[in-house]
C-alpha cells in the first residue's frame, strides 16, 4: 500500500490485480474525521453517485449486471433507500470499488 498527498491530506492507495484504488475512507476524513464510514455511506445513496458508478461499470466491466443496476437507479436518492458498498458489489458484480471491512477502508 503506497499513499499519495492531496492538499496536505495522506490518502491511501490500494493495489489488486494490477489496478489501483484510492481510499474512500481517506477522503471521507477531510470531511469528518470522527465518522468518515457514515460520509461514505451517505455519498453511496446518493443518485448522482450511483449514476456515475453505474457508468464507470458499463464502461470497464463487461460482467456488470445492469439489470440489478437499474433497480438501484430507479430506487436511489429516495428517502427510503440504502445501499452499502458491499451490497453495491455483491448485486451487480461491481468492479470499480472494493469493499475491506477488517481496516475500515472502502477503495474506489
Amino acid at each position: 500500500m503506497s499513499k499519495i498527498l492531496v492538499q496536505g491530506k495522506e490518502i491511501s492507495i490500494f493495489s489488486k490485480e494490477h489496478t489501483d484504488y484510492i481510499s474512500l475512507t481517506d477522503i471521507a476524513k477531510y470531511r469528518n474525521k470522527n465518522a468518515p464510514t457514515d460520509i461514505i455511506k451517505n455519498w453511496i445513496c446518493n443518485k448522482s453517485t450511483v449514476e456515475l458508478l453505474g457508468l464507470w461499470e458499463k464502461l470497464n466491466n463487461p460482467d456488470f449486471k445492469q439489470v440489478e443496476f437499474d433497480l438501484f437507479k430507479n430506487e436511489a436518492g429516495a428517502n427510503y433507500f440504502v445501499l452499502s458498498q458491499k451490497k453495491w458489489i455483491e448485486t451487480t458484480n461491481a468492479k470499480g470499488l472494493v469493499s475491506k471491512s477488517g481496516n475500515k477502508r472502502e477503495y474506489s
